[in-house]
C-alpha cells in the first residue's frame, strides 16, 4: 500500500526549532565548488586575465549561501518530511537565486579555456541556444513534478539528490540567454530577453494550476507526514503550488521590468552617442 509505505519515512522524523541540521554532503559539495572557483581565479590571474573585482565574489558566495541554507537547517527538514510547499520554495530558490547568481559571479574568462575544446566548445554552443534552454528547464521541472518521480525522489535519497542537481543545472542553462557571460555563448538581444522570460511563464503556470486544481493529494508522503503547522496536506498542496505560481511569475515580471530599463538606458547611450558622431 503506498501511503502506509511512505509513513515509514516519517517514523523517525523529527523537527527542532532550536536546532540547524547540516548536512555533511552538501558542505562537501560546495566547499569543492568553492575551491574550484578560488582556484580556477588564482590560475586566469596569473595568465593576465582582469582582475576578478569585488561584486562577483559577493555573488558566487551569496549563491553559495543560499544554497546552504537551502539544503541544511530547517527549509530542508520541513521540505524533506513535513512541507510541500516548504520543498516549493526549496526548488525556487535553486532555480530563481542560486543558478543566476553563481552565473553573475562567474566572469567568462574563468569558462572560456575550456572552449578551446572543439567538443566543448560545440557541446556548449547546442546546451546554450534558448530553445534548448527553455525546453531543458521546463521539461525538468515539470518531469520532477509529476507525482511517479516526486514521489520515487521522496522514498530514495540518491534519487532526491539527482533531482536537486537537475533542477540546479536546468535553472543555470535556463538563464544563460540573458545573463551569459562570454560573448563566445551569446544573451539574446534585451527585446527577445523579455521574450524569452514572458514564455518562461506559461509552463510553470500550468504545472502550478495542476497542483492547485488537482482536487487530490499527489504526493503520498506528506500526506503520511506529521502535522507541524494547522495545514492539511491538500491546503498544504494548494500553498505549494500557489507558491510557484504567483512569486514565480512575479519574480519572472520583475526582471523582465528591470531588463527593459536596462534597453532604454542603453538605447538612449547609443542615440546620444550616434548624435555626438553627427555634430
Amino acid at each position: 500500500m503506498t501511503v502506509p509505505y511512505f509513513a515509514l519515512l516519517h517514523t523517525s522524523a523529527s523537527l527542532s526549532w532550536t536546532s540547524f541540521s547540516v548536512h555533511p554532503s552538501t558542505v562537501i559539495g560546495l566547499l569543492a565548488l568553492s575551491a574550484l572557483y578560488a582556484w580556477r581565479a588564482r590560475v586566469e590571474r596569473a595568465r593576465g586575465a582582469p582582475p576578478l573585482g569585488r561584486a562577483r565574489p559577493i555573488l558566487f558566495g551569496a549563491a553559495v549561501l543560499t544554497m546552504f541554507l537551502s539544503l541544511n537547517g530547517w527549509l530542508h527538514d520541513l521540505s524533506d518530511s513535513y512541507l510541500f510547499s516548504a520543498h516549493m520554495l526549496q526548488h525556487l530558490l535553486l532555480a530563481f537565486a542560486v543558478a543566476p547568481l553563481m552565473v553573475m559571479g562567474t566572469p567568462g574568462w574563468m569558462l572560456r579555456p575550456a572552449l578551446r575544446y572543439r567538443a566543448v566548445a560545440a557541446i556548449g554552443r547546442a546546451l546554450t541556444r534558448p530553445k534548448v534552454c527553455f525546453g531543458t528547464f521546463n521539461v525538468v521541472m515539470a518531469g520532477w513534478h509529476l507525482p511517479v518521480l516526486y514521489n520515487a525522489a521522496m522514498a530514495m535519497h540518491p534519487l532526491h539528490i539527482v533531482m536537486h542537481l537537475t533542477m540546479l543545472a536546468a535553472a543555470v542553462m535556463m538563464w544563460w540567454p540573458v545573463l551569459s557571460p562570454l560573448p563566445e555563448l551569446p544573451r539574446l538581444a534585451y527585446p527577445m530577453q523579455m521574450l524569452y522570460l514572458f514564455l518562461m511563464t506559461i509552463p510553470m503556470s500550468i504545472i502550478a494550476v495542476c497542483i492547485v486544481y488537482s482536487g487530490a493529494v499527489l504526493y503520498p508522503a506528506y500526506a503520511s507526514a506529521p502535522r507541524v503547522i494547522a495545514l492539511s496536506p491538500l491546503q498544504d498542496q494548494l500553498i505549494g503550488g500557489l507558491i510557484m505560481w504567483v512569486p514565480g511569475g512575479l519574480y519572472f515580471f520583475t526582471v523582465i521590468s528591470v531588463i527593459f530599463f536596462r534597453w532604454q538606458q542603453a538605447d538612449g547611450v547609443e542615440t546620444q552617442v550616434g548624435a555626438q558622431a553627427r555634430a
